[in-house]
């Protein structure tokens, strides 16, 4: 089985297995507890919570555990938002935004009267600087722009995002899920108040995630009963995931084969399919993401059909599962919906050789060939 859905989760690596293996039996401690096993298990929690910060050049006190990267974004953004409101209760987020960010958007807007505005992104996929200086009112409080979009490995200009933010005296919160292990990724750097992270998006373990808050900006808590993560996340920290992690952060490592292999794969399927229409910006995108759609061809059908040939890709994110609509990024970027419908995104990850390339390769030739047979 070839495996390319590394955008939807990733296999967990050996230093996160390590890392987490001696904590499911020897450290079973709550780590709100004052005795001695409850200390032990707040020392391995306060250990991640140190190197997790020193890999993405934060402060430990602005790292916020939570229980996976959808919590992480709507803790920053219904968080930031309730905290900001007597300032003003206009926000906005991208077209593009995973259904983290939008749907805690829609919520406030539909349940605690926030006035949302949504920002256009352009046929590439990337929002405009300009159009966002436009959009912001004296009473914008939030901003919430993706890093880079989980369907089309687009990355978004944060660094001038931010700056017209901070211009303006307003938040900008980003989901950093699918840049975090990726490239290179700094809260400082990108210039944002607040970043969202997921542990098995970089080969850490499933279930708990971070969110990074700037030191002096204010969160309203999302959730109630507890005191932990500085009463900020209430409820006992999962300690082996944590750990993990941490350990697959440190782990991460930058080379430039996903881009290498990610070209090699998009000249097999052109040549199977000439037809083929490749999404979002080439230059811009993340090395391992290719998004490509099949006009004219049935999208379950090809997904189904790379199943049967060993090849594991997805129609977008996968927390979509299960919906028949066409992509709601690629309508916002101006596709047709019945083209958005044929789309398959094919993501890469450390794993990925060039034979599982040659091997997807060969399953779109099958695949494309047989849906073109005549019925």
């Amino acid at each position: 089985m070839v495996y390319l859905d590394y955008n939807a989760t990733t296999p967990l690596c050996p230093e996160a297995r390590q890392a987490m293996l001696p904590l499911l039996d020897g450290v079973y401690g709550n780590p709100s507890s004052i005795h001695s096993e409850g200390r032990r298990a707040r020392a391995v929690v306060d250990d991640a919570r140190d190197r997790l910060a020193a890999v993405m050049g934060v402060k430990a006190h602005e790292l916020i555990f939570t229980g996976g990267g959808t919590e992480s974004c709507n803790l920053g953004v219904i968080g930031l938002a309730r905290a900001h409101a007597p300032k003003g209760r206009h926000i906005i987020t991208s077209a593009i935004e995973h259904h983290a960010v939008l749907h805690a958007f829609e919520y406030l807007k539909h349940f605690e009267g926030f006035d949302v505005g949504i920002l256009p992104v352009g046929g590439n996929g990337i929002a405009s600087p300009e159009i966002l200086a436009a959009m912001i009112r004296p009473d914008t409080t939030l901003v919430s722009v993706m890093h880079a979009n989980n369907e089309t490995g687009t990355i978004q200009p944060l660094r001038e995002l931010s700056e017209i933010c901070r211009d303006r005296g307003v938040l900008l919160h980003t989901d950093a899920v699918q840049t975090f292990g990726k490239i290179p990724v700094s809260p400082a750097d990108l210039g944002v108040s607040a970043l969202s992270i997921s542990s098995h998006k970089f080969c850490g373990p499933k279930g708990v995630g971070a969110l990074f808050l700037a030191a002096g900006v204010a969160l309203s808590r999302t959730a109630h009963g507890g005191a932990q993560e500085n009463t900020r996340r209430p409820g006992t920290e999962n300690v082996e995931g944590i750990a993990g992690m941490a350990a697959a952060a440190e782990a991460i490592s930058f080379n430039g084969s996903p881009h290498l292999l990610r070209e090699q794969l998009w000249e097999g399927i052109l040549d199977a399919c000439p037809a083929a229409v490749r999404n979002g910006d080439p230059e811009r995108s993340l090395a391992n993401t290719l998004n490509v759609s099949f006009p004219e061809m049935d999208g379950e059908a090809l997904l189904i059909g790379l199943d049967l040939e060993g090849v594991c890709a997805s129609s977008g994110s996968a927390c979509m599962v299960g919906s028949i609509q066409p992509s709601h990024v690629l309508l916002a970027m101006g596709i047709a919906p019945a083209t958005a419908m044929a789309t398959v995104r094919f993501s890469l990850g450390r794993d990925t050789t060039e034979s599982d390339i040659l091997h997807a390769i060969g399953a779109v030739c099958n695949v494309v060939a047989n849906q073109l047979l005549p019925a």
